[in-house]
């Protein structure tokens, strides 16, 4: 028995093909912390997003705003057959009826001076939020319903009124008054179960019965927000400019903003939209429920681009490759040099290379991402190559290892940083390590088994 164990043990001592199988399996097994590690990660980048939520809902949602709507009270006759069981007979009545349409703006101009904050937060969360200062002006159309058959007569003139759709009333810093008209009308909000709150005004003292021409409006909205800020074509031509301090916007919707006139700049940008009627999907004028306008905002996102926690994701997807290529290196020279490495020793290599993006994720909650990944390679870099002088002998062996796993951290480093040539770059790579990898093995003697 201690013959055949003493076999055995030869046997993974000297076998390449045991030695390869162990390390294959030992690298099997380190994928278990990896994903551990990989759902610390998510846990983590779950959790921001929640407080992240959190203080948006105390300072100010997401805002989407649209021009004002003038909505047009107006009198309809209904028809109807009554059967009469007493006479037999089926008499015509009539009823009247009061429903709404809805005029849109020709023109709508609107000029928001935006602010961000990117420094609120709760503890090691922050979140980016921002007050705009808001100018909206136009002019609606002479009211005229008549080729929607709708006669003037019947137009309830002492009813209408002006409403303004948005996303976010909590938001809201000033008391609203429209000027429409040369009259000014304060905005009382209004309960609607839909994602877009309403804000209404009281009925128009003035006349509009023979108003000729344009009907002008202009009002100012100071508002408190976050994540984006984005407007609904209204009008017939819709014109937004934005101006801002934050340094990467992400524009959003359609249309986009005009190329020419586009700025974006470390301290901040300037962005001009123009929008058409034949550019949207719904009318001028309706006679019944007004549409979803959700989906026709456009505007700009105030978000991070790549956040610590979106960064320490993409980069434990390469642990899987950093942890067998690291192996490799270990079994290449173990191969080369006769040196007898445990499979323990294996082991705590693996773990060493693991905990990197323990520490990485969690230094980068208190620093940025640049000296967390510093501090964390570094810390491993040290732990790995002073371990490896103990097991390896010379000097020679474990700064080739050193050197190894530092180019491997540096490679994968600039992969994350990059986002349209991070492929490129990454398979160019790839084949750059296989073909060292091929190299230097092209002198073991694979026939000792």
């Amino acid at each position: 028995m201690e013959q055949k164990r003493s076999k055995f043990g030869n046997w993974m001592r000297n076998s390449i093909t045991a030695r390869m199988m162990v390390v294959g399996f030992l690298l099997l097994v380190l994928l278990i912390p990896l994903e551990f590690v990989k759902i610390l990660i998510s846990e983590r980048g779950q959790r921001q997003q929640e407080v992240i939520q959190e203080i948006n809902g105390k300072w100010g949602n997401e805002v989407l705003i649209s021009g004002p709507i003038l909505r047009i009270p107006y009198e309809t006759t209904q028809e109807q057959l009554v059967y009469d069981s007493d006479s037999k007979v089926t008499r015509k009545t009539s009823r009247k009826e009061i429903k709404a349409a809805y005029l849109l703006p020709d023109s709508l101009v609107i000029n928001a001076e935006v602010e961000t904050i990117d420094d609120r937060g709760y503890g090691i969360y922050e979140s980016v939020v921002y007050t705009s200062d808001m100018a909206i002006s136009g002019n609606f159309p002479t009211i005229d319903f008549s080729e929607l058959q709708i006669d003037k007569e019947a137009i309830l003139w002492d009813r209408i009124s002006l409403e303004i759709h948005t996303s976010n009333l909590k938001g809201i810093r000033n008391s609203l008054a429209v000027n429409l008209g040369g009259e000014e009308l304060s905005m009382t909000p209004e309960y609607n179960e839909g994602y877009m709150n309403v804000i209404r005004s009281k009925v128009l003292e003035s006349d509009l019965t023979n108003a000729e021409g344009p009907i002008p409006f202009d009002f100012r909205m100071k508002i408190n927000g976050s994540e984006s800020l984005k407007f609904v074509p209204l009008g017939k031509e819709t014109s937004v400019t934005m101006d801002s301090n934050w340094h990467s916007p992400g524009f959003d919707g359609s249309p986009l903003p005009d190329e020419e006139t586009k700025d974006i700049r470390d301290d901040g940008f300037h962005a001009s939209w123009h929008a058409f009627q034949i550019n949207r999907q719904f009318q001028q004028k309706f006679t019944n429920a007004l549409p979803n306008f959700r989906s026709f905002g456009f505007g700009t996102n105030f978000v991070i681009p790549v956040d610590e926690y979106q960064k320490s994701e993409r980069t434990a997807k390469y642990g899987f490759m950093v942890i067998g290529l690291t192996l490799l290196v270990f079994l290449l020279i173990q191969l080369a040099s006769r040196i007898y490495i445990h499979p323990f020793q294996y082991v705590m290599i693996g773990l060493a290379l693991v905990m990197f993006y323990t520490l990485l994720i969690s230094i980068s909650e208190h620093s940025t991402f640049l000296k967390a990944y510093a501090i964390a390679g570094g810390s491993v870099l040290a732990l790995i190559t002073v371990y490896s002088r103990a097991i390896l002998r010379g000097f020679k062996f474990p700064l080739l290892v050193c050197a190894s796993l530092a180019s491997l951290y540096g490679f994968i480093y600039v992969i994350i940083q990059l986002e349209n040539y991070a492929l490129l770059v990454g398979s160019i790579g790839l084949f750059v390590i296989l073909a060292i990898v091929m190299f230097a093995s092209r002198k073991i003697d694979w026939g000792n088994d």
